[in-house]
């Protein structure tokens, strides 16, 4: 998955893209076929003076399904960034589990052909 990843206040270095690039690839990569758009913006709070906090904006736009928007904010950009795409992972994983048992019916209530299945066992 190829994601677009910009900074705001900073310089973006190569190390940093390649970070981005990595922990979204392993975080999010079981979705990959419902990932149609990926968005990092990684900014400094403060912009050109320079501050203490820096945030990553990630945005998934997901196929038949809502945008997934997290913010994370943190002294450590790093930090922030991790926690995000953490966050995102969970987010997207939700959203495939809602899509597939509405698709599917309710997926918490088992068919009366799978208790009988298990019942005829007994």
């Amino acid at each position: 998955m190829k994601a677009n990843i910009q900074s705001r206040g900073f310089t973006l270095t190569k190390a940093l893209y390649n970070y981005v690039q990595l922990r979204l690839h392993f975080s999010v990569d079981f979705a990959s076929n419902y990932i149609q758009r990926a968005r990092i913006i990684l900014s400094d709070i403060n912009g050109p003076r320079g501050g203490e906090y820096k945030r990553c904006h990630l945005v998934l736009t997901l196929a038949g399904m809502p945008t997934v928007v997290i913010n994370d904010i943190d002294t450590n950009l790093y930090v922030a960034i991790d926690r995000a795409v953490e966050c995102a992972s969970h987010a997207v994983a939700r959203q495939l589990e809602r899509k597939h048992s509405y698709r599917n019916g309710n997926s918490n209530h088992k068919s009366s052909s799978a208790i009988w299945q298990m019942n005829s066992t007994l």
